[in-house]
């Protein structure tokens, strides 16, 4: 009678965890490119980048996909993320470098079909050669932190019109 209660008990929690994990995985996700939603890329960003979340949220934990869409010119100045950012080149192209100054010299420019891995900590920095579309995946949250904080463009202080 003890070894069927424990059978039946061990069955149990089997089933349960079996339907907690199935509970937990995300609806599948099916994004043509003209169903994305493109607005202004968070404050970390210069104002003339878009951003559209293609899947997840990368201000929470779990796995996200975004894309960023920059006109030619577009530069991220040497930052960080607490965790990978994998990134790979839509359209146009896209250059990245690593190190705490900006370097065009040091910049390994990417076709469409590019990829890049940064790891967690990595400092680089990022400049669109052309207009690009590049979308970065990776598990959230995710952050983006300024080697040099005057370089934030969150953190800079609007100018006062003159009266």
């Amino acid at each position: 009678m003890r070894t069927t209660l424990a059978v039946g008990a061990v069955s149990l929690a089997l089933a349960a965890a079996a339907s907690a994990q199935m509970a937990a995985k995300p609806a599948h996700v099916i994004v043509g490119a003209p169903e994305l939603k493109w607005g202004p890329a968070p404050p970390v960003f210069e104002k003339e980048a878009q951003m559209a979340v293609v899947s997840g949220d990368p201000g929470k934990a779990g796995p996200f996909v975004v894309r960023l869409k920059a006109p030619a010119g577009f530069k991220v100045m040497p930052h960080f993320h607490p965790t990978d950012e994998n990134i790979t080149v839509i359209s146009g192209t896209f250059a990245l470098g690593m190190g705490d100054k900006f370097d065009a010299a040091a910049l390994k420019e990417l076709a469409p079909g590019g990829f890049a891995l940064m790891p967690a900590e990595m400092h680089h920095f990022a400049m669109a050669k052309t207009a690009v579309v590049a979308q970065v995946h990776g598990t959230g949250p995710f952050a983006l932190t300024y080697v040099n904080p005057a370089d934030d463009p969150s953190k800079r202080v609007a100018p006062v019109p003159a009266k």
